[in-house]
């Protein structure tokens, strides 16, 4: 052992405390009663009472209707429990997305090992692997070089603002594609802001004055981060973690069906979000980019400035072109698995036993092989590398996962949708605009995974009452509770856009309910067109 202060690894040493011990030096003072009761009853757990309490007035008071309701009335009590919490956010979400392990055993609702299985299964495999590809993307600055590249691609002379901006708006949404939504709008507005620091942000930060083109065109790139990340993250599943609870929950309420691809998703999604893409950036290039405004951009931005930051960034390394082979590799076997009825792709070599979670899991394991070519005996990742997985999506997945199938088994679903009989007689074509609608209005005020995992087991059984197939309403719900682009707080990559300074809520409201709009659109025509040739969804499960 060496003396002297220990380095920062050794913070995992086995011997070393898991936390640092704290010394209260403070000189005690004597608590009174009120002063008790003060640091008792506070806001936050007021809030916290609040869960439990609300469980107990439903299964005590809640009238179902039916014989043997109980198993539902109690699955209704801790639905209760955990959205009160995770509204409130009077306990951690990742915490409470672990609630199910230990109130569903509890209430009856099904056992511990059964409630566990939901925590890990092929979907969050596919979620583990692609976050750790993800950590290594950022971790070699690739994504930087890639925006970088792209952008100088679009970045014309003389200057064309709109060109400019769908380099921007492209390179988000391509990112988005391969990684959470949140993290690709977290890697890309680093970048962007980056190009947008060139321009004056004040009158007073320049001697002449500002032209209005220069404020307008900084919200423009703003707003095309935040928006072309979730547009991007739509056409895939590893895009968004709403598109993977989905998948979770058709596997799981139709067991002895086709799963939801990889490649089947994608040539759904790709079309609807290539539509929703061009609708973004004419919206963007309307509101504000006006003509003319490329001339007043033109001194502060240039391609000499872009390849100066590029050429910063050196030559390409060995490790920065295997992490890219890796990935490409990941997203080759992802996209030929299945592929057609005729073409059964790679996995019918496997009689169907592995999947999308199968060689994620697999290519990111080549990250712990692969030396990086920089120091001997380095590996491409290391485990210390992987300590900013997102382990609260993860776990907030799973909650997703174990609440799908606790409200089918507990007969939840059924009994819930016995109000929504009269839907039986409506045409479909005024059903799924309204289903989006709903999702989208719903997941302004709650998450977007939150708003799926509540919804889409109702909408399986409404489908099931229009003898419909349950994909033609799953799929309009999920996406619609993606479309959350009114408010700051709708989603994590609103937050990020918003806490810039260059927009405010009315450059959101003024994009986002015309995008919201013709999200509704596409998708009610496209779904029962498109999505009925890609999912084969003509007649019920």
């Amino acid at each position: 052992m060496n003396g002297g202060h220990l380095p920062a690894a050794a913070s995992d040493d086995l011997k070393s405390p898991l936390l640092p011990v704290v010394h209260n030096d403070e000189p005690f003072e004597k608590q009174t009663l009120g002063h008790h009761l003060w640091t008792i009853f506070t806001p936050k757990n007021c809030y916290i009472a609040l869960g439990p309490l609300l469980c107990a007035v439903v299964c005590l008071c809640a009238r179902l209707g039916g014989e043997d309701t109980t198993t539902a009335k109690n699955m209704l009590g801790v639905l209760v429990w955990m959205f009160a919490w995770w509204l409130t956010e009077a306990v951690p979400m990742p915490i409470t997305s672990m609630s199910p392990l230990f109130l569903f055993p509890l209430f009856g609702i099904t056992t511990a090992d059964h409630v566990a299985s939901s925590y890990m299964d092929d979907v969050i495999s596919l979620v583990l692997g692609s976050f750790i590809l993800a950590l290594a993307v950022e971790h070699y600055n690739i994504h930087r070089r890639l925006a970088l590249n792209i952008t100088m691609v679009f970045c014309v002379e003389p200057l064309n603002a709109p060109l400019l901006l769908l380099g921007i708006c492209a390179t988000t949404a391509f990112v988005s594609m391969w990684m959470h939504n949140v993290a690709a709008t977290v890697m890309m507005m680093p970048v962007a802001t980056g190009i947008l620091q060139r321009l004056p942000s004040s009158p007073s930060s320049s001697s002449e004055m500002v032209p209005p083109a220069v404020g307008k065109f900084c919200r423009a790139v703003v707003l095309g981060v935040i928006y072309s990340a979730v547009v991007g993250g739509m056409s895939t599943l590893t895009g968004t973690g709403v598109n993977l609870i989905l998948v979770g929950m058709w596997k799981s309420y139709f067991p002895e069906a086709d799963p939801i691809s990889f490649s089947q998703w994608f040539f759904f999604g790709f079309p609807l979000a290539l539509c929703l893409f061009v609708v973004l950036w004419g919206i963007l290039c309307v509101l504000y980019c006006p003509k003319g405004s490329g001339k007043l951009l033109s001194p502060y931005l240039h391609k000499s400035h872009l390849r100066t930051e590029l050429e910063m960034l050196g030559p390409m390394s060995f490790a920065e072109k295997m992490v890219l082979s890796v990935f490409g590799g990941l997203v080759v076997l992802w996209m030929t698995r299945n592929i057609t009825d005729d073409i059964p792709g790679w996995g019918c070599i496997f009689n169907g036993r592995a999947g999308d979670g199968t060689v994620s899991v697999m290519m990111a394991t080549l990250l712990f092989i692969i030396p990086n070519g920089i120091k001997k005996g380095e590996k491409l990742m290391d485990w210390g590398k992987c300590k900013k997985l997102p382990w609260n999506i993860v776990l907030l997945l799973g909650a997703g996962f174990a609440i799908a199938d606790g409200v089918r088994t507990s007969g939840l679903a059924e009994v819930l949708s016995k109000g929504l009989v009269f839907l039986e007689t409506a045409p479909y074509w005024a059903i799924a605009p309204t289903v989006c609608l709903i999702a989208a209005s719903i997941t302004e005020f709650t998450s977007n995974n939150a708003t799926t995992t509540l919804l889409v087991p109702l909408l399986i059984e409404i489908a099931k009452n229009m003898q419909i197939h349950p994909l033609l309403l799953m799929v309009p719900g999920a996406i619609g509770s993606q479309f959350a682009f009114l408010l700051p707080t709708g989603t994590p990559s609103n937050v990020v856009g918003f806490t810039t300074g260059h927009i405010e809520i009315k450059d959101m409201i003024k994009t986002g309910l015309p995008l919201k709009i013709a999200g509704t659109a596409f998708l009610s025509v496209l779904m029962p067109t498109l999505g009925t040739y890609v999912f084969g969804s003509k007649g019920g499960v």
